[in-house]
């Protein structure tokens, strides 16, 4: 099963609240309480964002964080690379040497390069602002929409 890093996960939240308010400088404080994550996980998902340059942090009294770009030019592909390296299925990648005992008798070797070119592709067609935007109502549990009348 290909898996996100939680860091990953809570990068994204972090950058989709931020994009609320995309303008607006933001602390991790603010964020934290925000995005109900722990503070000092918020500051190191912001110190990362800001590494990878998906965000900038401004220093001072009324320093803060805020996006480096639009929400929807922020591909997915990016905000996982930032938190979990280059995208691959596999440890036998494009350029990569000695990431496997058998590398030199493997019968697939250099296969999968399509296939990680592929979920690389698909993955930088799909941005945060894709998956900032509210649930279809038909995805949002029928209690939700109890409460949400009340």
């Amino acid at each position: 099963m290909l898996k996100l890093s939680r860091l990953t996960d809570y990068g994204v939240v972090v950058l989709a609240r931020m994009g609320a308010a995309p303008s607006l400088r933001q602390s991790a404080p603010e964020l934290a309480h925000r995005t109900g994550l722990a503070e000092p996980t918020v500051a190191k998902v912001l110190k990362i964002l800001a590494g990878a340059g998906l965000v900038e942090g401004v220093r001072g009294a009324r320093g803060g964080y805020v996006l480096a770009r639009p929400l929807d030019a922020i591909p997915l592909s990016d905000v996982i690379t930032a938190f979990d390296g280059p995208i691959a299925l596999t440890a036998c990648v494009e350029g990569g040497g000695g990431g496997c005992g058998s590398e030199e008798h493997c019968p697939v070797r250099g296969r999968w390069d399509p296939v990680n070119h592929a979920i690389r592709q698909a993955l930088s067609g799909i941005t945060v602002a894709d998956l900032a935007m509210p649930a279809p109502i038909a995805f949002i549990p029928e209690a939700d929409l109890r409460l949400a009348a009340e």
